[in-house]
């Protein structure tokens, strides 16, 4: 069992920067690949950027490629995103994800523990 969660979410206005970090509890951080994934009002739960368990493999949906960067550091078991440039189409909740097959796949099913989410709400 692995416990996530989330911080670094709020309210920031288009054109600024947030990072977000995501703490994993429980099993050896190291032996998952780590995701980020948001879902807006009313939308279905995307992926935005995923990273293997070196950070050797990172990949981005297109819309924040050269605006979000993600990141792990195993060694405080905390992955993080942070997000550059924000635009008001990037407010959504924003979900860390750890998938145990190490494997980035980009999809929801595939993930095997999940945080609660931090919201991140950008205006304009």
């Amino acid at each position: 069992q692995v416990h996530l969660v989330e911080s670094g979410g709020g309210l920031v206005q288009a054109g600024g920067s947030l990072r977000l970090s995501c703490l994993a509890s429980g099993r050896t951080f190291s032996d998952y690949a780590m995701g980020w994934f948001r879902q807006a009002p009313g939308k279905e739960r995307e992926f935005v950027a995923g990273i293997n368990w070196s950070g050797a493999r990172i990949y981005y949906v297109e819309s924040v490629k050269g605006r979000f960067t993600i990141s792990r550091d195993n060694t405080k078991n905390t992955v993080y995103l942070q997000l550059n440039s924000l635009k008001s189409e990037d407010t959504a909740v924003y979900y860390c994800a750890a998938d145990r097959a190490n494997v980035i796949s980009g999809r929801v099913d595939a993930m095997d523990y999940w945080g609660k989410g931090t919201l991140v709400t950008v205006s304009s």
